[in-house]
């Protein structure tokens, strides 16, 4: 991104709370980040962190009740989406913002050919006749690299292999051109070689068309290869941010440590157990009022039980949310 280019989607206090008969469950709490023209951020963080409530809360996608967006705003391309109008959101979901779901299989309407969900939003928010959509749709099937893609629009999901419905979906997300895509684990349920077949897509896509990703995950060494920034999340806040190297090479909050260690390498001996991180995360109650690391946290001090850390830097586009100094030398002897 050029240097002082505005960014294109801008959230700040992002807080989403859920009503159940247990009480609310706050999911995600007081959010800020950024996204930059082109750029690929990932976010990672163990389930339960808040990653995907937070990009469906974006753009109105959860449902409410028992959804409800308390605070915050999303700036994009001059407006606040958390008020706008449910036809002021249609009108950049699917267009302006695109979404990626993770099971390609419940997201394709099964009744419907691809060929026409392909062309619904062609013909909604670009105006599109009938038979440019299928143009345009069969376009698309060849962008994502679908073979014999005139034919394959009027079959219907159930005839596409995993692999291929996830191009589909790639395909519908990128119809109108959005500025904004957004992918939520859209390789989970997929064997290594097509995941990364649609990893070297979605690289080749981003660099043709020049869009910005966010992209959502649990797989740190998916997000090694193809982000140029990360923020990780636990218990709905984000807990470190930095460029993907930086990350990589200097974690510097303790979760970040610890998800890094549980990534399985292929040295040391045969027999070695896999790191765990032991416990799991909270279910918030309330707004937090304290870390909430803190019970699987090896350097917890009585400070992260009295006061919830906010995020300060410690490096060049590097902050964390974090009592502990990463400058003590116990830190480094961890």
């Amino acid at each position: 991104m050029p240097d002082g280019a505005a960014p294109v989607l801008d959230v700040k206090d992002l807080k989403t709370v859920f009503r159940t008969r247990g009480g609310e469950v706050h999911a995600v709490n007081s959010v800020s980040f950024d996204l930059r023209p082109g750029e690929l951020l990932g976010v990672v963080g163990e389930s339960g962190s808040g990653k995907s409530v937070t990009m469906m809360s974006l753009i109105g996608l959860l449902p409410t009740p028992p959804a409800d967006v308390r605070g915050g705003t999303v700036m994009f391309e001059g407006i606040d989406l958390l008020n706008c109008s449910e036809a002021e959101l249609r009108s950049v979901r699917g267009a302006r913002i695109g979404f990626i779901f993770q099971d390609p299989m419940t997201s394709l309407n099964p009744v419907f050919t691809v060929g026409f969900q392909l062309m619904e939003p062609l013909r909604k928010h670009m105006g599109l006749g009938k038979r440019d959509a299928r143009v345009r749709a069969r376009e698309l099937l060849e962008l994502v690299g679908i073979p014999d893609a005139e034919r394959r629009l009027d079959d219907y999901p159930h005839q596409f292999s995993g692999g291929m419905r996830q191009r589909v979906m790639i395909a519908i997300a990128l119809a109108c051109d959005p500025k904004v895509l957004i992918a939520d684990e859209p390789t989970t349920a997929l064997d290594v070689t097509i995941q990364a077949q649609i990893l070297e897509l979605v690289k080749d896509l981003r660099q043709k068309l020049g869009m910005a990703i966010v992209w959502i995950t649990h797989d740190l060494g998916v997000i090694a290869g193809i982000a140029d920034r990360v923020i990780v999340m636990y218990g709905g806040q984000i807990v470190e941010q930095a460029p993907v190297r930086e990350l990589f090479g200097n974690p510097r909050h303790p979760y970040t440590r610890a998800l890094l260690r549980t990534v399985p390498s292929v040295r040391g001996s045969r027999t070695a157990k896999l790191n765990v991180i032991e416990g799991q995360p909270p279910i918030q109650k309330a707004e937090p009022a304290a870390c909430a690391f803190r019970g699987r946290c090896a350097h917890a001090m009585p400070r992260c039980a009295q006061e919830n850390p906010q995020r300060r830097m410690v490096g060049p586009g590097h902050d964390i949310a974090c009592f502990w100094d990463p400058g003590m030398q116990e830190w480094q002897d961890d």
